[in-house]
């Protein structure tokens, strides 16, 4: 080799290493300096965590590192030509070697690399090593020395760190993510809202006490304001009552917005759903209804914007007393204080003394509750069989044919006089029910780490359903609640008899901005695992939770491959939609997809995929689908009001919107019609549990005895095994929604020939109501 080539080579190498000694975590290649440099992080971490509180430690599970194509290097073959070419052999020995010194492991974890991130990494960085065509040339030098028995194998370490570094980015700005995640401050995020002195007015009191009325009367006196409630129906109630009133208001919701000025210019006073809210627009009152739902898990972050951003001379809450200590504390941290005016119910119910037992003791005014579509269809049809009409109201329907429904039940000139519904009657309908009976007091409901489980249900739940009965509007003057089986009146006795727990804590959610931050720090994670890691990572108080984010990485998850920015990614995946419809979420993907294409949905489009004009329902499986039809026009409506351009044609959706409303109310009038054309074999379970009934929510173990399933203090079933598939059971397993008749029948086939406890209990787990009782909002 020249001594020109030679020269030029060192020149070239001092320069690269110098940069990359710059970027290396230790500057070093010494194995001495490396072991001082160990002993300096442990003096320097001791002196940090002595004077102040360390952070969580980061879920590393979350960590997916990232690919890095096996290239060669810029530098060539400078190593190579410096040293010698490398023995893939003794490399291999030498990295190995490197692993197992758990000096370097150690070393490693006090730089964010715990055990299995320092094997993730070191399983990449070997691969480097062995398969790139020629490595970098401070990297091939070090390793020819060690290979060679001139360097000391700790050497590795800074070029180790800076694979790793490459392979997981989080580990150079960890403390960046933890400063954007820290959400313990959350009132400091509306400085529009903490620039004035608001006042904030408490309306507590019971279901049917006037507490939301006095607080909508200080709404319509106001120059201007806004109220924000839990449902799109709530909305639409205050609407129409303030423009009757004559103070034009506008009306905000996910997939509608309506402006009473001819010109579209906004009114002072507007009716919103509360996650549409602003809290940049000045108001002189708002009204935040239904304030006990900042404690809910899914949507809880809602109430919490709501009340701590609203930019409202006074601010009116309305809820359950159970929230009034708690709300006090939260506008502690804003230096507002809380005026307090409680309410009595305004109208008694009471509880009777025996349970409805039979559909043949019903009478006018009775609302029979059911928490699954199942009870639905099979009590709504033995009620037609017995000649009574009756009007069905559960959360899937759209907001029209509730309505319609609502309607034909409080006519009292309409023959039906029968109500059979969901917990959906719990918030936004006006109904003139004289008795709410509980066909069960067993829900699904979906637990804090987003597990399903069979629940019963809580003290708040039941005063929101039974208070419906005797409202101070209808003509019943005062209420009555009981349950549909004998042995549930004691236990709804025992619930009732209870206070509401306390709220606690309120919902937190990450926003758009601070995921954005997070993916420019983190730019080729997908937006499902920069959630995870945010949530991994978020710092909250006592006061506050993170919100259940698993509906929004399902959508995220599966619109991952589609080529979207982030900023529309996160828009599509907080469309609220039923994850539970397979039409609803092949629709989303198909929207996500023709939208990446920069191809407008237009009308035509949206036809051909939904297959307008549709025909009426011939049986309860039509009827499902239209449904998710109506949620799929739901969901054109509400991006159509994120991105304009690409969802031009609202007016026609809206319209045929309608006219599908009117076939659903079609079907739903005749839905005994639709549950016979569907299964001619539908038995009587509630008939045969008159006959043969153990315990509704116990069951009966080897010696015949009911055993109660239900705690006071779990508000959860204790699961019990039966000693059969009996009919007793069997009943009421169909009746809870936990079965269909065709799966019974299946699983009877299957029981004669397993005989086995455990296979009926399994089975019985993994099934899953028809559909959720969600109610409608955004």
């Amino acid at each position: 080799m020249s001594v020109n080539r030679c020269v030029s080579l060192f020149s070239r190498l001092q320069r690269h290493i110098s940069s990359q000694a710059a970027r290396s975590p230790v500057s070093t290649r010494s194995g001495s300096s490396v072991r001082q440099h160990q002993a300096a992080v442990v003096v320097c971490s001791r002196g940090v965590s002595s004077n102040s509180s360390s952070p969580k430690p980061p879920d590393t599970s979350l960590f997916v590192p990232v690919s890095l194509k096996a290239e060669s290097s810029a530098d060539g073959s400078v190593g190579a030509e410096l040293t010698q070419p490398l023995d893939k052999n003794e490399l291999l020995k030498v990295v190995n070697r490197f692993y197992k010194r758990k000096e370097m492991q150690k070393l490693a974890a006090d730089h964010g690399l715990d055990a299995r991130l320092f094997h993730q990494a070191f399983i990449s960085f070997r691969k480097q090593v062995l398969e790139m065509t020629s490595l970098p040339a401070d990297l091939h030098i070090v390793l020819s020395d060690i290979c060679c028995g001139a360097g000391h194998i700790d050497d590795i370490y800074p070029y180790f760190m800076r694979h790793a570094k490459q392979i997981f980015p989080m580990l150079d700005c960890m403390d960046d993510l933890r400063k954007i995640s820290d959400l313990r401050v959350p009132a400091n995020w509306y400085p529009e809202a903490r620039a004035i002195q608001r006042k904030v007015v408490f309306h507590a009191g019971p279901t049917n006490s006037g507490k939301t009325y006095h607080a909508i009367q200080r709404y319509l006196a106001a120059k201007s304001g806004v109220y924000c409630g839990p449902l799109k129906l709530l909305a639409h109630e205050i609407f129409e009552k303030s423009n009757s009133a004559g103070v034009p208001c506008d009306l905000v919701t996910g997939e509608e917005r309506t402006f009473v000025d001819v010109d579209g210019r906004a009114s002072g006073h507007v009716a919103c759903t509360i996650e549409m809210c602003s809290v940049t627009t000045p108001y002189e009152v708002a009204v935040i209804d239904e304030i006990q739902m900042i404690r809910d898990l899914s949507r809880g972050w809602a109430w919490t914007r709501a009340l701590l951003g609203l930019c409202a001379e006074e601010i009116h809450v309305c809820g359950e007393p159970a929230a009034i200590d708690f709300i006090k504390e939260l506008m502690y941290t804003t230096g507002e204080e809380v005026e307090v005016h409680t309410y009595q119910r305004l109208t008694p119910f009471a509880i009777l003394d025996h349970a409805l037992e039979s559909l043949d003791n019903l009478r006018p005014g009775d609302c029979i509750v059911c928490f699954s579509k199942n009870d639905i269809y099979s009590i709504s049809r033995q009620i037609e069989a017995r000649g009574l009409e009756c009007a069905v109201i559960y959360g899937s329907l759209p907001p029209g044919t509730k309505l319609s429904q609502a309607k034909k039940f409080n006519d009292p000139d309409d023959p039906c006089k029968i109500l059979v519904a969901t917990d959906a009657i719990g918030m936004g309908l006006n109904l003139s029910i004289k008795r709410i009976i509980f066909n069960t007091l067993v829900k699904p409901n979906v637990n804090e780490k987003g597990e399903k489980q069979m629940e019963t249900i809580s003290t708040s739940q039941a005063l929101q359903i039974a208070g419906r009965a005797g409202r101070f509007s209808s003509k019943f003057k005062e209420g009555e609640v009981t349950t549909m089986h004998r042995d549930d009146l004691p236990v709804l006795k025992e619930i009732l008899s209870h206070s509401v727990d306390p709220i606690e804590t309120a919902g937190l959610h990450p926003t758009a901005e601070q995921i954005e931050m997070f993916a420019y720090h983190l730019p080729d994670a997908t937006l499902s695992n920069l959630v995870d890691i945010f949530v991994s990572l978020s710092q909250v108080d006592g006061m506050y939770f993170v919100c259940n984010i698993d509906d929004f990485k399902f959508l995220a998850d599966m619109i991952q491959h589609i080529p979207l920015n982030l900023r529309s990614r996160y828009v599509f995946c907080t469309a609220p939609i039923n994850k539970k419809q397979p039409f609803v979420c092949t629709s989303f993907l198909k929207f996500a997809r023709q939208f990446s294409r920069d191809e407008p949905l237009t009308f035509d489009w949206v036809c051909r995929h939904i297959s307008w004009p549709l025909p009426p329902p011939k049986n309860i499986k039509d009827l499902v689908h239209l449904e998710a039809v109506h949620d799929v026009l739901d969901l054109y409506l509400w991006l159509s009001y994120r991105f304009m351009d690409m969802f031009p044609d609202t007016a026609f959706i809206r319209q045929i919107q309608q006219e599908l409303d009117d076939i659903i109310q079609q079907g739903v009038r005749n839905i005994t019609r639709l549950i016979r054309a569907t299964d001619t074999n539908v038995t009587d379970p509630l008939q045969t549990q008159q006959n043969s009934r153990s315990g509704h929510i116990g069951s009966a173990n080897n010696s015949g005895r009911t055993v109660s399933n239900y705690s006071t203090g779990g508000r959860g079933l204790r699961g019990q095994r039966s000693s059969g598939m009996d009919s007793s059971l069997a009943s009421r397993l169909v009746r809870d929604g936990l079965l269909t008749p065709d799966l019974l029948q299946q699983l009877q086939k299957e029981w004669s020939k397993e005989q086995g406890q455990d296979f009926i209990a399994t089975e019985v787990y993994k099934s899953d109501p028809l559909c959720s009782t969600c109610t409608d909002f955004y």
